[in-house]
């Protein structure tokens, strides 16, 4: 597993999926719909799968004295990985944000999302939404991959102008609070988003390995 996941990294990742990696500092900007960040990242993920459609990447990968369970493993671990790496930044990125400009006007009075746990929690919402939706759909045929990409990008969407949305609700103004470091509730958020996201992934790996147990290469 661990030398699947090395192939991943250093032969199977478009550099796409490294650069793109920069849009969670998109955490920064005030006045712009920050959670696109998570669909950028993801983005980049797509572009290793498309690159490595083109490669004959899986057909090379189970033609290895591998199971093809472990092909779908190391996929799944790469991609979240980079999920993580994204995750990280953006968390750091919030965390100073909150630290050192916790008052400054332009997040003060920023009618867009904030970046803080909730913003964080959403994050990990779309990764799942990606894990589940595209990844969970590519290892239906693993090859075909624009029907569950373009799903995914219809439901990201959504998620983002669901977030936007929320915040202007009466008694859920606090999500969009530029200083939340000691509310209770936004950790709460936040857990219970990584908790999603690490049941969401692991299932739609398990359901992943299933599809592509089933899958004449």
């Amino acid at each position: 597993m661990k030398n699947l996941l090395n192939k991943e990294i250093k032969l199977a990742a478009s550099p796409l999926a490294w650069l793109f990696l920069v849009f969670a500092l998109m955490a920064l900007i005030p006045g712009y719909p920050i959670l696109v960040c998570a669909f950028f990242i993801c983005f980049g993920v797509f572009q290793s799968f498309q690159s490595g459609r083109e490669n004959n990447d899986i057909l090379y990968t189970v033609l290895l004295p591998v199971r093809k369970t472990d092909a779908v493993k190391a996929k799944y671990a790469f991609t979240a990985l980079i999920q993580m790496l994204g995750f990280v930044i953006a968390a750091v990125t919030t965390l100073l944000r909150m630290l050192l400009l916790p008052d400054a006007v332009p997040y003060a009075t920023n009618p867009m999302m904030n970046a803080n746990q909730a913003f964080l929690a959403y994050m990990l919402l779309v990764f799942a939404a990606f894990n589940v939706v595209f990844l969970g759909g590519f290892f239906k045929t693993a090859y075909k991959f624009g029907k569950p990409f373009v799903l995914f990008i219809i439901m990201s969407f959504v998620m983002v102008g669901a977030a936007e949305v929320l915040h202007h609700i009466p008694g859920l103004t606090f999500l969009n609070a530029p200083a939340s470091l000691t509310d209770p509730v936004m950790w709460g958020i936040l857990g219970a988003a990584a908790v999603i996201y690490l049941i969401a992934t692991l299932l739609s790996c398990k359901v992943a390995m299933k599809r592509f147990e089933r899958v004449d290469m």
